[in-house]
């Protein structure tokens, strides 16, 4: 048992220095004590009873930092955010917290400096296109930022 506690303090003080979801923290629990699923449950209930990890902070802080320093889309975004094991609800909260203008400028500014590298590929348009999909934003929202970049230069 103060094996547990003792592991679980260790937790205390990772999740204390950056956001965690409960899948991760599972997994780390189950490979720290050897696969014992009843313990690693225990950690991972305390650990959200103490609010240490929440998977709602998690998923508004994930979708901050992807969007603002990745350039992801919302698409890419949800994405991660359902293979972490994040509801649904949790995930359209956090994609609700980006700033759509700022997205927007981002994307235009991400796929300019693209279009630089390809402007001379006849086939650049198309890469353009496969690279916005790639980072995750829908063609309806990128098609009209391709079309004003293209015909600039």
């Amino acid at each position: 048992m103060s094996d547990i506690k003792e592991i679980i303090n260790q937790f205390q003080r990772q999740c204390a220095k950056r956001e965690y979801c409960t899948s991760d923290i599972r997994r780390k629990a189950l490979e720290k004590l050897e696969w014992n699923h009843e313990a690693a449950e225990e950690v991972v209930s305390s650990l959200v009873a103490d609010r240490f990890v929440d998977d709602a902070r998690y998923a508004a802080a994930f979708a901050r930092e992807k969007s603002s320093l990745q350039g992801w889309g919302p698409i890419k975004i949800r994405f991660q955010l359902r293979a972490k094991g994040i509801s649904d609800a949790d995930i359209a909260s956090a994609l609700g917290e980006i700033d759509a203008d700022k997205a927007s400028a981002r994307l235009e500014k991400l796929l300019a400096v693209k279009w630089h590298s390809l402007s001379d590929d006849p086939q650049g348009r198309l890469k353009l296109i496969k690279f916005a999909l790639s980072r995750g934003y829908d063609y309806e929202e990128t098609e009209p930022v391709i079309k004003k970049i293209t015909t600039l230069q």
